[in-house]
């Protein structure tokens, strides 16, 4: 099943977070994307449990945002960018938080560093009480 049948359709697809059920939205949809790409079933939860890191990170700290995904492509790769946008307070220790542990709310502190790991390129910014702006992408490589 072909999902892609023109430019339009390659469209990036954002996804408001404001409740719970958007963060099983923004999985899903991440699921569906994933699959259609041909990402193995082990690249897929690894793009599932970042889209759902970056959306509840939205939820939780941000109160709103958006997750944006979008097929991107190159030579040799096609990959899956997901952009995690918020206007919440922003992170006022970016280094810290991305360390391996590191938690605000008592949780396992695997969240972005977390993020990090599974996704194989990684950008944030911050700034104090303008949000967040966190881009990952996983690539796979063209079947020949």
């Amino acid at each position: 099943m072909m999902l892609f049948q023109s430019n339009k359709e390659k469209e990036p697809l954002t996804i408001d977070i404001h409740t719970e059920v958007d963060i099983v939205e923004a999985r899903q949809k991440g699921r569906m994307f994933s699959n259609c790409l041909g990402f193995s079933t082990l690249d897929q939860a690894r793009i599932i449990t970042a889209i759902s890191e970056l959306s509840r990170n939205i939820y939780k700290y941000a109160t709103t945002g958006k997750i944006i995904m979008e097929i991107i492509e190159n030579q040799l790769e096609i990959g899956l960018k997901i952009i995690a946008i918020d206007k919440g307070p922003g992170i006022k220790n970016i280094q810290k938080a991305m360390e391996s542990g590191y938690t605000t709310s008592g949780g396992l502190g695997i969240g972005l560093s977390g993020v990090k790991k599974l996704m194989d390129e990684f950008t944030i910014s911050s700034q104090e009480d303008h949000g967040v702006n966190i881009e990952v992408i996983k690539w796979k490589k063209r079947n020949k």
